[in-house]
């Protein structure tokens, strides 16, 4: 069983929760557009300042996703 890699956005300010919200459309309509099906995207509200949206991918892809994507972080995924 391969790992997987959890690709992060950080979104901060009051804005962060619907901007996280909608950096998640976005990362949704481009793996509908190049027809790929991947795990879990979404995104998570950490507090009233910080939000994130997220990609899980492949240890083996996360390179190209990380080029392609330009996350801000990545750390290795484990399902909740």
């Amino acid at each position: 069983m391969s790992r997987k890699i959890k690709l992060i956005w950080d979104f901060r300010g009051e804005a962060a929760a619907k901007t996280a919200e909608h950096h998640d459309i976005h990362l949704k309509e481009y793996l509908v557009e190049e027809k790929i099906t991947l795990e879990k995207t979404g995104f998570e509200i950490i507090n009233e300042m910080h939000a994130i949206a997220f990609i899980v991918v492949e240890e083996k892809d996360m390179i190209i996703f990380r080029d392609i994507l330009k996350p801000h972080r990545g750390e290795v995924y484990t399902a909740n």
